[in-house]
């Protein structure tokens, strides 16, 4: 958990086949876990989604009539809220659900009327619907138009040579966006910032190439997380100087006889990474037995184990150790092809050995040549919450605590770290919203953490409010769309919530949640938050509850 603990820490997972049975007949599909223990066997790496995947947000003021409010076809057709809520109690009686804890609200936007309620003030585990509280304060804070900027320091302009005498230091604001997903390829962003220097005059930098990540405070991982979390990428190392999520897309594919070693590959390329092969080919049907071991705070990964000759091959996404020095390395190769020599070392500056100061001017010795913005954050909040995105939302949670620190003196204890600030803003901007936030458990923005409970009531309440928020547009274009893209591209598929409900998935080990909005049979539009916990192994919530739900609100022919 601390950044700078070394040893043999045992951080790793068994990969074991599995296969996953179709779920049931209304086309709900088995969600990617925010954390996975098991994964199915796949071609190819899996690369990271491109721009047009995740469309961005509009800003704008609240539409008092939104798209889709239309007479929708009906399933599973309720008439009155009697016969509404039986169909649901009897959904909630089901065998499978009776060790559960399940905690539900739903009311309409229209009438403020409540439809269903059952535990709504039990304290459960929100998995990923902890993004809802984290990006919608961020929308509140920074607004949809705020972009994340990374500077170029030096203590002085270049000569007339193009030479800086002294080093160049890259100084990173959180910006999530210097990534695949956001243009389409791992080094365009890293690219971009290289043109931008080589522009500023610089042919030459005498001293060293610092990527300097003392932005945020605190350690790299958020509170909460489990250990076998932190070598994936769902619990990659959080940075002020990130780079392409912080994680290489892992493949491991048989070789071509018995006996061999596998094939491992890493994409995009990262020159720090070293893999430790050991892995071998068995023959064909012989199962899968891999181990794939990443320490903390560590470059090497370990490969142990075998697969058969015939094996479809693994992807995974590995998290990265050191994000920040990966960066600058990165961006010395790209100066280096525009013709921008650096005659000095590649390092970092931790948190704790700041040069930069947070108002960084020329009056403090340091001159700013250059910087990269990052799109509106907007776009950056459909980023965080559509793939459900860890990271981006542990930035922006930090990036919140960071702007707090720096403007309200009772926040900026040197014992505090940005992540919890974060947290303090967050729960500000509840209270502001009319949630009773004393007795929730907030400790992280992405809601990896098994620390993390809230209630339905409190979700809904939240959700409530950013509808008629002035930034309402802008939060409801960021959630996924049942059965178009997201998390819930694959669910509710053919029933009258395709292409109507929006709403935040959220999946740990026994946790299971979605919350968010529906328009009605009938043009009414609901609110709705569903969280079920502590469920045995084996049962799926959203085939057995929680799509079902989603699927009978979406119906629902009468009115509240």
């Amino acid at each position: 958990m601390f950044r700078n603990f070394r040893g043999p820490i045992a951080v790793s997972l068994l990969l074991t086949f599995s296969i996953i049975e179709p779920l049931s007949s209304i086309g709900v599909a088995q969600q990617q876990p925010q954390r996975e223990r098991r994964v199915a066997p796949t071609a190819s790496p899996t690369p990271s989604p491109t721009p047009s995947e995740i469309p961005a947000a509009t800003p704008g003021p609240p539409q008092q009539v939104q798209p889709g409010r239309q007479q929708r076809p009906t399933t599973f057709t309720t008439r009155t809220t009697a016969e509404l809520q039986a169909r649901i109690s009897e959904i909630l009686r089901r065998p499978e659900l009776a060790p559960a804890m399940i905690g539900i609200k739903v009311a309409s936007l229209d009438t403020g009327k409540v439809l269903f309620e059952q535990n709504a003030n039990k304290l459960l585990s929100p998995a990923s619907n902890m993004k809802l509280y984290t990006v919608a304060a961020g929308l509140d804070r920074l607004s949809p138009d705020y972009h994340f900027v990374t500077s170029v320091y030096a203590v002085a302009k270049p000569d007339a040579s193009g030479i800086v005498h002294g080093d160049l230091t890259i100084y990173g604001r959180g910006d999530p966006s210097i990534a695949a997903r956001f243009n389409g390829d791992y080094f365009k962003g890293i690219d971009d910032l290289a043109a931008r220097i080589a522009a500023a005059g610089v042919k030459q930098v005498a001293g060293d190439l610092v990527g300097d990540e003392s932005y945020f405070s605190g350690p790299a991982y958020g509170s909460g997380w489990q250990w076998e979390d932190l070598q994936w990428g769902f619990g990659a190392e959080v940075s002020a100087l990130s780079i392409n999520d912080n994680l290489v897309n892992l493949s491991i594919s048989p070789g071509r006889q018995v006996g061999a070693s596998v094939v491992v590959s890493a994409e995009p390329s990262d020159p720090l990474l070293a893999i430790n092969n050991h892995a071998t080919t068995t023959a064909k049907g012989t199962r899968r037995n891999l181990l794939v071991h990443r320490g903390l705070d560590s470059d090497m990964v370990e490969v142990q184990g075998s697969m058969a000759l015939d094996d479809a091959g693994f992807s995974g996404r590995l998290g990265v150790a050191h994000p920040a020095l990966l960066f600058v390395y990165l961006l010395r190769s790209s100066l280096a092809k525009k013709g921008v020599i650096v005659s000095g070392k590649t390092r970092t500056i931790a948190p704790s050995l700041s040069v930069v100061p947070a108002n960084t001017n020329a009056a403090t010795g340091l001159v700013e040549l250059t910087n990269l913005q990052s799109p509106p954050f907007s776009m950056i909040a459909a980023s965080t919450l559509k793939p459900s995105q860890n990271l981006y939302a542990e930035l922006i949670l930090r990036t919140l605590g960071r702007v707090a620190a720096s403007s309200s003196p009772n926040l900026s204890d040197i014992a505090r770290t940005s992540e919890s600030n974060g947290v303090e803003v967050v729960r500000a901007f509840l209270r502001e919203a009319g949630v009773d936030a004393s007795s929730l458990s907030l400790t992280d923005g992405s809601g990896l953490s098994r620390d993390d409970m809230v209630t339905a009531e409190a979700t809904l309440q939240l959700l409530t409010y950013m509808r008629r928020h002035r930034y309402a547009n802008a939060f409801r274009e960021a959630l996924p769309i049942a059965g178009v893209d997201g998390t819930i591209r694959n669910r509710m598929k053919g029933t009258p919530a395709q292409n109507n409900l929006r709403a935040k998935t959220g999946e740990l080990q026994s946790a299971s949640s979605l919350s968010g909005f529906v328009v009605t049979a009938s043009g009414e539009e609901l609110v709705f938050s569903i969280m079920v916990n502590n469920y045995p192994d084996g049962v799926n919530p959203p085939s057995v509850c929680i799509d079902p739900i989603a699927v009978l609100l979406a119906s629902f022919a009468g009115h509240s």
